[in-house]
């Protein structure tokens, strides 16, 4: 589908929308217009550095003040938190093509039966039965964040209650674990100086989206566009 940008049709079929197909045409003709692109047939990069200078050039945004960045920590202090962690080690019976599920899930519930009864018999019960190679030290994990294991085994390790040998057997994907958390470590909010270049840069982004958005829509408010609706779009218009 073409899009027509004050007479000139631009082809929309490579572009995500009609309207980032009108938008880029709409910034390479104002960039032409001051001169910082030749009006010729440009390839793709010298367009996109000519719509750099442009932007550049008439859309400046200043960075955010110290105060401002403050004001956003403390009212955002939860997206910037350490995440949890747990001190984990498991005894994993591997479910492979052929095993008879019931037999292995057996397996597990025994072992855990006896690791309960006897705690110190874990780290030999895991030498001698897990079928991963965490077994070979002693099951243990190592300390384990969210997102760094299955998810099935991350709702059972990071389930709030005392630490200790879980009373459950976990099945997952790659079998049944029988599993003890040895420790959990609470997430902390991070100092405002160790996440200040991250909010700065994230307030910037924002503000550089809104001050598009108004560039975007005072050149689309002086020129004719058809095929292409930039009051109705919703993602960002530069990409």
């Amino acid at each position: 589908m073409n899009v027509i940008v004050n007479g000139v049709a631009v082809d929309g079929a490579p572009w995500p929308s009609p309207e980032l197909a009108a938008v880029r045409e709409l910034l390479r003709q104002r960039a032409v217009e001051l001169g910082l692109l030749d009006s010729g047939n440009a390839d793709g990069e010298r367009i996109d550095a000519g719509i750099e200078r442009l932007l550049a050039q008439e859309v400046q945004v200043p960075d955010p003040t110290g105060e401002e960045c403050r004001r956003h920590y403390e009212t955002h202090r939860k997206d910037y938190q350490s995440g949890d962690l747990v001190h984990a080690r498991h005894i994993l019976f591997q479910v492979t093509p052929g095993v008879r599920i019931p037999e292995i899930r057996a397996r597990a519930e025994q072992t855990l039966a006896e690791v309960l009864a006897q705690p110190d018999r874990f780290t030999a019960l895991a030498r001698e039965l897990s079928n991963c190679p965490s077994g070979h030290q002693d099951g243990n994990l190592g300390q384990i964040g969210r997102g760094d294991t299955v998810p099935e085994f991350e709702q059972a390790v990071f389930r709030l209650g005392p630490t200790g040998i879980l009373r459950e057997v976990v099945k997952t994907r790659h079998g049944f674990h029988v599993v003890a958390v040895d420790q959990r470590i609470a997430g902390e909010t991070l100092p405002f100086e160790a996440v200040f270049d991250r909010i700065a840069e994230r307030l910037k982004a924002q503000v550089e989206e809104r001050a598009l958005r108004q560039y975007v829509s005072i050149l689309a408010g002086r020129a004719e566009i058809a095929g292409a609706d930039l009051e109705s779009a919703s993602s960002p218009l530069v990409q």
